[in-house]
Order: structure tokens, then C-alpha cells, then sequence
């Protein structure tokens, strides 16, 4: 069961069955599959909100189908399974884009909007979910939902980041955004220490769509902080579409633990440092290059090796941000774990989703590899940070964050789980929810159980530069 697991691949799970979902107009009989269920599409969440240990997983990939493009209003509508990599190839050439994008296009509709994905430009354009116009939701009990910001409405709000808990996604209408021409106008700055990146995205915001910044994991002292700024804007270029190849690049073996240690990546950060930061002035770049690089090897979350690895995104409230910031930076290059760091500022545009991530402050994603009990112990302590501070950790990147974490991050979580279909669960939503108390309501473990021990499987199979680094930064699906 390779096939359904994170992106992180940590931790393991093993479903009770798998039933495709292959006709929004003919699916399965909810209520008749062995609970608690969960869709899965494309497995791109790094943690276990994707997975269902135990439970009956709906394969979602079979809804694959464009059902309208209005190319001249910019409102698309497709299946759930429908990734981002076949919508660009659809609808780049006419001028569209998404209003927003992670950093891989190997997501699902479904999936960027259960997980509410994120990207480079949310101090423009929020987050995916802000451009869902409406979608269908099959619930467990056969009824089938068409919700938007007027048509039920607080199930298309606890839809949208509701981590699939809500129901399967049948499909869903997007808003796209114009754009001049398929290329990227991009500049790269090298910033010295922490102070720096907050002005260069402060003066940034005002000028560029899509900002990041790469940040030096490893270093500390004077040197705390520092990386590689990026801005960007969509552009003509040379107007010349060449389409999306896609790439035949795969590892072909999990790389041994000791090629990817604190010594090589300390080298790689130099290289980094000094490298791009002397690409101060704009150049053109293709889309793909700036949005996606870490796509051109399909499996390269298998450079972590076998025990895999995890992401933890964070974000704090400006309030005490560059404080918070600098410790979680220093605990974390103290603690030599860190092999990607990734700054970006979110803006003030508030998510429809009851349980997204994003909100107005600053965020840090990091690649850390899984290397046992040192590094829970390490993110312990930084969720304490993060907490103080008011801010979240994103559970869409999360394997490990306590019940207590959790309800300290989303204190709304009790009024997103009466929205929650009593037949859905996953991997995540009990461990984040087991043992917290009853409130309004709400069950003690808040919905389906899984059972105890799985059973056989039904079903088959499912589914780096300073560009590279800032391309992990969106949410996964």
C-alpha cells in the first residue's frame, strides 16, 4: 500500500480497503463502506492528514474530467481529481493562471482545497480557497450539496482547509487570474540577517505578486537569519508558450541517511549564499522553474531515506514576530536538523475556511529528516514558542502535534466538527482530537473511530536552489 501514503512518508498507515470514486454521477454507496472514511487524491500532504490508518480510503483520482472553461470570464470547473498540472496545460496558453498555487502542481482540486493551499503570493490574492466560486460535497448519508458563499454556506466554509473531513469533493468551480504571457519576471537579493528579510518583503509586497525568501538553517550568531530573497511577476517574456514536459527524472532508491548530514548542507548553504545572491537584477524565467523546481524529480522526497522526513510551517502574529522568529531560527540551526528553511510574510486577506492556516503575520517552513525522538522533542518546544506567540502550526505539513497544540492553535475546532460527516476521519483527526473534552457538543474524540487492527486491502495502487527551498513553501494535497 506504497501507494497511499504522505509526502513526508511518515508516519505509516496501512487502510482497511480502498474504493475508487471513478463518476461524480454514479459514486459508491457511502453508507455501506466499512468506516471511518477519507478521501485521498494525490498523497502531496506531508503529514497524516492524507491518511487513514485502519479506515476505508476513497481514491478520488478517478475524477479526473474538465467539465467547463468560460476562457473569456476566467471560471473554470473540473472534478475533484483534476490536478494543477493539467489545468496550467489548459488554460496558460489562453492567458489564464491560478489564482494561487503550492509549490508542486502535483496537487488535486480536491485536495488544494481541503488542505486550503497557499503560495507565494498570499499577500495578494489570500488563499486558494478565497477563489472557490462553488463545489459539490457527496456526504456519507447520500446527500449531495452544491455550497458556495451563499448556498450552505458554513459547509463551504468548513470545506475549504476541512482536511477532507467534511465529505468527498465531487467538484468545483474556480476563479482564474489573467496573466501577460507564460514567463516569470524574477529578481534575487541576498540578505545578511533576519532584520533584512522583513524589510525586503515589507518593501517587496508593494511591487512584487509572489515573494519568499530561502533562509539559512544552519547559521547562527551574527549570521542568524540570513538567505536569499525572491520576488516575482507574471510576464510576456517572449510570449512563446512551450508547454509543460513532463519530467522522466526519478531517485531510483531511498538515498542512505549520511549523504544528506549537517556538514553537506552547511556546504550547500554556502554555495547558496554566494551564488544567488549576486542575482540582484531582474530576469526572465519560465513558470515552471519558479513555481515548481522541486517537480523535476517526481519522488524526491525519497532523499530523506527510508524513515522519511517532516515539514513543520508555522506562523506568528507580528506582534512579537521577529523575536519568535529568531529563536524558533536559533533552536533550530542549534539543533543541526534543519535542511530547508523557507520565510514568507502572509497578508491580511482572511481565508473563508474555518481551520486554514494562513493569517496576517510571518511563516517559517522547514525540512527537517526524521531522525527519531531528538526532533519531536525539538518541535515540542517550538509549538510552545508558536502558542505564546498566538500563532499555528499548518496540518497539512503535521505528524506529530499534541491535542493540546492543536487546541491551542484552532480553539475554533469544536464548531468545525459539527460540520465534520460522522462517517469521515483520518489519521490526523484522532490523534489531534483524542482525549480533548466534549464542548458544545462535540464528542470527547470528536466523530468515527478507527478500528483496532486493519484488515486486507481492497484495491490497488493509487496514486534545489534558493527557487527550490521557496517552492516547498505551499501547502501539499
Amino acid at each position: 500500500m506504497s501507494g497511499y501514503e504522505s509526502w513526508g512518508r511518515f508516519p505509516r498507515a496501512t487502510p482497511r480497503a480502498v474504493v475508487p470514486i471513478r463518476w461524480r454521477d454514479e459514486p459508491p454507496s457511502l453508507a455501506d463502506l466499512p468506516g471511518p472514511l477519507l478521501p485521498y487524491a494525490r498523497g502531496r500532504s506531508y503529514g497524516d492528514s492524507c491518511l487513514n490508518d485502519g479506515g476505508t480510503v476513497l481514491d478520488v483520482n478517478g475524477l479526473a474530467r474538465f467539465i467547463a472553461f468560460d476562457a473569456d470570464r476566467g471560471l473554470l470547473r473540473a472534478e475533484a481529481g483534476v490536478g494543477f498540472d493539467a489545468i496550467l496545460n489548459l488554460i496558460v496558453p489562453r492567458g489564464w493562471f491560478l489564482p494561487v498555487t503550492p509549490g508542486t502542481k502535483f496537487v488535486s482540486i480536491g485536495g488544494a482545497i481541503a488542505n486550503d493551499v497557499h503560495g507565494k503570493n498570499h499577500h495578494r490574492a489570500g488563499t486558494f480557497g478565497c477563489h472557490v466560486t462553488q463545489l459539490e460535497l457527496l456526504r456519507s448519508d447520500g446527500t449531495r450539496l452544491v455550497c458556495s458563499p451563499t448556498a450552505n454556506a458554513e459547509l463551504f466554509q468548513a470545506t475549504i482547509g476541512g482536511l477532507g473531513l467534511t465529505g468527498v469533493i465531487l467538484w468545483a468551480e474556480i476563479a482564474l487570474k489573467p496573466i501577460p504571457g507564460p514567463q516569470i519576471e524574477l529578481r534575487a537579493s541576498r540578505f545578511g540577517r533576519l532584520e533584512d528579510f522583513f524589510a525586503l518583503s515589507e518593501a517587496a509586497d508593494a511591487d512584487d505578486e509572489y515573494t519568499a525568501g530561502w533562509i539559512d538553517g544552519m547559521s547562527r550568531g551574527r549570521r542568524l537569519g540570513r538567505g536569499v530573497f525572491l520576488g516575482g511577476n507574471h510576464a510576456r517574456g517572449d510570449g512563446t508558450w512551450r508547454g509543460a514536459h513532463p519530467s522522466r527524472l526519478r531517485l531510483p532508491m531511498d538515498v542512505p541517511e549520511w549523504v544528506l548530514n549537517p556538514l553537506s548542507i552547511r556546504v550547500f548553504n554556502e554555495v547558496q549564499y554566494a551564488v544567488l545572491g549576486r542575482k540582484s537584477a531582474r530576469a526572465f524565467a519560465g513558470y515552471e522553474s519558479f513555481f515548481y523546481p522541486l517537480d523535476v524529480v517526481h519522488n524526491w522526497n525519497r532523499a530523506y531515506g527510508k524513515r522519511g522526513f517532516l515539514q513543520y510551517q508555522c506562523v506568528v502574529p507580528f506582534d512579537d514576530g521577529l523575536a519568535v522568529v529568531r529563536e524558533i531560527l536559533d533552536r533550530i540551526a542549534a539543533s543541526r536538523s534543519a535542511y530547508f528553511v523557507v520565510g514568507k510574510v502572509f497578508g491580511s486577506i482572511r481565508s473563508p475556511g474555518m481551520l486554514s492556516f494562513p493569517r496576517r503575520g510571518v511563516t517559517l517552513a522547514v525540512d527537517i529528516p526524521n531522525r527519531g525522538p531528538e526532533i519531536f522533542a525539538l518541535l515540542d518546544a517550538i509549538d510552545a514558542l508558536v502558542i505564546e506567540a498566538r500563532g499555528a502550526v499548518y496540518p497539512a505539513k503535521d505528524a506529530r502535534m499534541s491535542p493540546r497544540s492543536f487546541e491551542a492553535f484552532y480553539p475554533q475546532w469544536a464548531a468545525f466538527a459539527r460540520h465534520v460527516d460522522p462517517a469521515f476521519s483520518s489519521s490526523f483527526w484522532r490523534r489531534v482530537t483524542a482525549g480533548l473534552g466534549a464542548s458544545d457538543g462535540v464528542p470527547a474524540k470528536a466523530q468515527a473511530t478507527a478500528p483496532s487492527a486493519p484488515a486486507s486491502v481492497a484495491g490497488a495502487g493509487g496514486p534545489s536552489a534558493a527557487t527550490a527551498a521557496a517552492g516547498a513553501l505551499g501547502g501539499g494535497a
